[in-house]
């Protein structure tokens, strides 16, 4: 008998470490353990549960069944496999640091036992380590990264398990609520979960938008971005099947502009794995800057403002445009969440953990590389971090990427009625004209030109220059 404990891949098909060669019939075990719930939040444990309903059903139509316990993993997998008899028990590799020692005491609580772990690297093509610089170092800029990335041969999709490779279990055991499990409802409304939703959520996205991804994919209106990126932290997809799918439309392209637009969703890929190769050699970023200052950075502690940031009420229309779609999706446009980021951090000059910790609090699809790698670029402390210098101008950016306001209106209902064009002059308009045009929605909380110029002084401290 061997044990296959789901984590991050709740799928049956494509996924190496459920298939792993052996000729034991096979048992799959989902565990709730507190110690990784007390980092989760309610839009990803509710995701989770829905997906683990479509994972359960599969094997069930398959005369087996998924166990779902709750407890500490170590002790959990160890009860399970004396009781089942197992000779070992496999898993897919963590690349976080909390993943990572969990793993170490699951392994060593098995070992004790007589019983072997098959760990297998099935989250990325390209596990940490492989791809390196000439001085065998792990790449700190991504533009070198995916150039390797690129070139690297992709192992193909793997079929699911036959039925007949499966085991049943004694008994059932139920999956929790977020209520057992000590969660409230989500307050956004989460989209639907499974590996089947996400299968055909690829299938649409290639079949059209991926054609028009370099264009579209900064125009949050448009809606022309993939919206996998919960599937593969949850692992409803595989990213071998993913990027099976993403070379047949690149094969099936109608032009080279479609063509073009097919490789930079390919980018989007190398991006993810660049920054779990971060992690993984730097499993310290989740707290701490990547890129070292000579001085401290002086961080405001401005509650009131975190607060406005949250709630989507700055006054700067495409910033709380995003945040409203964050708490009312649980997910954000990425070219938005630059945005936000950059307010954060260069105008209201917040901590970018404040916000990292917002979004591991609200996203459907958070996970610890991407955000934290997304939160450290905006505020210029991470890997190919943007220039401290380079600071986002929030109307710009709205006028630029919502020129019609489409995105901002359909978030935003008090501006619903006003023209884009005093939309995207917001912050220039008077008080008087403000509550003329749109009573209900605030002033700028900051002016950008004066608040831009105290970022500029505070790295350039930080940085060991002079700066007032």
């Amino acid at each position: 008998m061997r044990l296959h404990w789901h984590r991050t891949d709740l799928r049956p098909s494509d996924n190496l470490a459920l298939v792993t060669p052996a000729e034991d019939p096979i048992l799959p075990v989902y565990v709730f353990d507190p110690r990784i719930l007390s980092h989760a939040a309610p839009p990803r444990v509710a995701f989770v549960l829905d997906s683990l309903d479509a994972l359960r059903d599969w094997y069930r139509q398959r005369e087996s069944d998924l166990v779902v316990v709750r407890g500490r993993a170590p002790d959990e997998l160890a009860r399970l496999a004396d009781d089942y008899d197992a000779d070992s028990v496999s898993w897919a590799q963590a690349y976080s640091g909390l993943g990572r020692r969990r793993d170490d005491r699951v392994e060593e609580r098995l070992a004790g036992m007589g019983v072997d772990a098959h760990v297998v690297h099935d989250h990325l093509h390209h596990e940490p380590g492989s791809i390196t610089t000439n001085q065998g170092e792990p790449y700190s800029v991504y533009s070198y990264f995916w150039k390797k990335w690129q070139d690297r041969e992709k192992r193909g999709s793997v079929q699911a398990p036959g039925a007949d490779r499966l085991a049943a279990p004694d008994e059932d055991t139920p999956i929790p609520t977020l209520d057992d499990l000590g969660f409230d409802e989500p307050e956004a409304e989460i989209p639907p979960g499974g590996y089947m939703e996400a299968r055909h959520r690829l299938n649409d996205f290639c079949a059209e938008d991926i054609y028009r991804y370099d264009d579209a994919r900064d125009d949050p209106a448009a809606d022309a971005t993939s919206r996998l990126s919960a599937h593969l932290t949850h692992g409803t997809v595989g990213v071998r099947t993913l990027h099976d799918r993403v070379v047949r439309a690149r094969e099936g392209a109608p032009d080279d502009a479609a063509r073009e637009s097919v490789e930079t969703f390919r980018g989007e890929l190398a991006w993810r794995e660049f920054y779990h190769h971060v992690l993984y050699f730097n499993p310290e970023v989740v707290t701490e800057n990547y890129r070292d200052y000579e001085h401290p950075i002086e961080w405001r502690e401005d509650p009131d403002a975190l607060r406005a940031w949250q709630d989507g009420e700055t006054g700067y229309p495409i910033v709380d445009a995003g945040m409203r779609q964050l708490r009312r999706e649980a997910w954000m446009h990425n070219r938005v969440r630059m945005i936000v980021a950059s307010f954060l951090t260069k105008d209201l000059l917040l901590d970018w953990r404040e916000g990292y910790d917002w979004f591991r609090q609200k996203l459907v699809d958070h996970n610890p590389a991407n955000d934290n790698g997304g939160w450290q670029w905006a505020a210029s402390t991470g890997t190919d971090a943007q220039p401290y210098f380079r600071i986002f101008n929030p109307m710009t950016q709205g006028e630029r990427h919502d020129p019609d306001a489409e995105y901002i209106k359909r978030y935003v209902p008090e501006l619903r009625g006003v023209d884009a064009d005093l939309i995207h002059d917001w912050h220039e308009l008077s008080p008087t004209q403000r509550r003329r045009t749109a009573p209900e929605y605030p002033d700028p909380i900051v002016d950008h030109s004066e608040r831009r110029e105290q970022a500029l002084a505070m790295f350039e401290r930080a940085r060991g220059e002079d700066g007032d």
